[in-house]
């Protein structure tokens, strides 16, 4: 079906679309390409029905390996020639595809390059295992006693994007005034998801480089989503992306706890389980052995436990 809606666009594609052969062909092949993955990922369940992409948002486009050129901070792209890059080229390999991005008012070119995977170099002093359990008010707690406070961008910064919105509001659509004004909002999304990155980068490059196993709890992240007040604070996700790549590179273990597994309710002194907790209290009461602890460290150290068996 992909094969023959591609062979009808391209007999009709120079008659009613000739503003494809200004730009490169790879623009409008990938597009086929991607509507095939987002069919199988929406017949696996994996994602919603694909719909069609819209000027001014998300706007990227692919590039094969023999359709552009790079030559120190030169990139050349075809149809459009070369463009001067910010910083040169930092890995070397085999180049095998490139795509350019627009953020904001800003562009991106992303060089995707096949290398040999070496493990990093980690310090002797790397100690055995660590649990952690990711939450709302801290971004992490680690069961050695460490918590790691997450910086809430969006909390700081939602009440100038609303002043924005209703500057936007009163613009005439299509107006250069309006369109400076949609370009100014444009950049504070994009400033508050590079706040949150860097705090989860520099969260899991700590875990790698310092613990040789690390456990963590399968968060059912779509059923949190459903909750608003926590959506707006979730990065488990991504969380979950970075440390899984990057304990390929620094020669982790990852150890995933089930999300059934009941780490608040549990004891971390005697075993105990508590048949209900509610999400207020913050201290941990056992009712057999009357232990108390920090919710959020009592989770990270059973996390670790149940981590470690299960690799044993």
């Amino acid at each position: 079906m992909l094969f023959k809606i591609k062979k009808a666009f391209n007999a009709t594609k120079p008659i009613e679309f000739p503003w494809v052969f200004n730009v490169t062909k790879c623009a409008a092949e990938q597009a086929f390409t991607n509507l095939g993955s987002a069919f199988k990922r929406f017949f696996n369940g994996q994602s919603k029905y694909p719909k069609f992409k819209k000027k001014g948002q998300h706007d990227s486009f692919y590039l094969s390996n023999d359709q552009f050129k790079v030559a120190g901070n030169r990139f050349r792209i075809p149809k459009l020639g070369w463009i001067i890059l910010t910083e040169t080229l930092l890995f070397s390999g085999k180049i095998l595809s490139a795509t350019v991005s627009r953020t904001a008012d800003k562009w991106f070119v992303s060089i995707s390059v096949q290398m040999e995977t070496t493990p990093i170099k980690v310090s002797k002093k790397q100690a055995d295992a660590v649990g952690v359990d990711l939450g709302v008010s801290r971004l992490a707690t680690l069961s050695n006693g460490k918590t790691v406070e997450g910086r809430k961008p969006l909390k700081k910064l939602s009440r100038r994007l609303a002043r924005l919105q209703r500057h936007l509001a009163k613009c005439t659509k299509g107006s250069k005034r309006y369109n400076r004004q949609k370009m100014k909002i444009a950049r504070l999304p994009t400033r508050i998801s590079c706040i949150r990155h860097d705090g989860l980068h520099k969260l899991t490059h700590h875990l790698c480089q310092g613990f040789k196993v690390v456990c963590l709890e399968d968060l059912n992240v779509n059923g949190m989503l459903k909750n608003h007040k926590l959506a707006k604070a979730i990065g488990f996700y991504e969380f979950k992306r970075q440390i899984e790549y990057k304990a390929t590179l620094f020669g982790n273990w990852i150890s995933i706890v089930s999300k059934w597994f009941p780490s608040s309710k549990t004891c971390s002194n005697c075993g105990h389980k508590k048949e209900e907790l509610k999400l207020s209290e913050r201290i941990y009461r056992c009712d057999s052995c009357y232990f108390e602890i920090d919710r959020d460290l009592n989770a990270a150290i059973n996390i670790e436990r149940e981590g470690i068996c299960l690799l044993a």
